[in-house]
């Protein structure tokens, strides 16, 4: 009986395996791998926002290929366009005034090797946003004969009184027309410069002219300005390349000292501030043909004419530049509700 209790006592006991305490360096561990952890990942997440930030108007780049082939154009419906006679020379063709059904129109006429000005100006005139009182109307673009001999047009609308600078060399201006000008021409810039989001017709991206000059700066018949000629223009769309580029572009005497220096920053802020500094030397043009001056007022003159000629090469702007001389004081200084002009 004593045995038997025994053999019940020693089969109820359980069989088990010791729990073997974790060392104290565990949570040690632990307890400092979490917070590095949640360290880490808020740098990887402020990298992040820095870097799309940054990178959301690239560098611009270099050119490396052929624009490739031409817009489908939208004119062909649109017949009989009928040119009439040519009414300026530039450095990419000529313009004609032309008649469209019962309109007048301007037509630009680019040959072949200057495709990608031309399709730069018609890719620019079909962003979102681009109709607007300041800006030249845009109406459409063709490609026109056979493939041997192929000429490439811009049909924009046609304004009788011509370039700014056309317009100066025959007129000079009161201090009301003056103060118009330069309004309307400030605020086409202002809105080509502009990023504005949200339009029904899409996002339209900031735009760089980098050939600001009064030939470029066309009046209507109530001396409304419009800019015009959009084939060196950059568009900075969010996350992509501006397009391809090269810093020394434009009409020398209207190039900034950095343009002049090639020390231009490809960024988008510096393309908008060369077109302030253009902007600048067209209100001078249109100071200095101003009846407001004391006394007589001077024939009309190009930027730095007086100093360095008409066709002045990068050498003599550079050297002009470089001297830190101002542009001739045209003896306008005046104060008028909202306005304070001294020139």
């Amino acid at each position: 009986m004593k045995s038997f209790l025994i053999f019940r006592r020693w089969k109820s006991q359980p069989t088990s395996n010791p729990v073997t305490p974790k060392p104290p360096y565990y949570n040690i561990l632990l307890y400092s791998l979490v917070p590095l952890m949640l360290i880490a990942g808020i740098v990887i997440c402020a990298f992040w926002v820095y870097r799309h930030h940054k990178m959301a108007y690239p560098p611009v780049l270099v050119p490396t290929q052929d624009p490739g082939p031409p817009p489908p154009s939208p004119l062909l419906g649109l017949k009989p366009l009928q040119l009439l006679e040519v009414k300026a020379r530039g450095r990419f063709g000529c313009v004609w005034k032309a008649q469209l059904l019962n309109e007048y129109v301007a037509v630009k006429i680019f040959p072949i090797q200057d495709k990608q000005s031309w399709q730069n100006e018609y890719e620019v005139y079909s962003l979102p946003g681009m109709k607007h009182e300041n800006i030249l109307q845009f109406i459409g673009a063709e490609k026109r004969g056979t493939s041997v001999d192929v000429d490439l047009w811009l049909i924009t609308a046609f304004h009788e009184k011509g370039s700014l600078s056309d317009f100066l060399k025959a007129n000079v201006v009161s201090w009301n027309e003056l103060c118009h000008i330069a309004e309307t021409m400030a605020r086409g810039l202002a809105y080509l410069h502009e990023d504005i989001p949200g339009l029904k017709d899409g996002h339209k991206p900031a735009i760089s002219h980098r050939d600001i000059k009064s030939k470029n700066v066309l009046l209507k018949n109530n001396l409304t300005a419009c800019i015009a000629d959009f084939g060196l223009a950059l568009k900075f769309e969010a996350g992509k390349s501006a397009g391809d580029t090269h810093g020394q572009v434009g009409t020398r005497r209207y190039m900034a000292p950095e343009v002049l220096e090639g020390a231009i920053n490809f960024q988008r802020d510096a393309f908008l501030r060369i077109d302030m500094y253009a902007m600048g030397l067209v209100l001078w043009e249109l100071a200095s043909r101003c009846t407001a001056a004391d006394g007589p007022v001077d024939e009309y003159m190009l930027p730095f004419e007086e100093e360095i000629g008409q066709h002045p090469s990068l050498e003599d702007m550079l050297e002009w530049q470089c001297s830190v001389k101002p542009l001739k004081n045209v003896g306008i200084t005046t104060q008028k509700p909202g306005y304070q002009l001294d020139v």
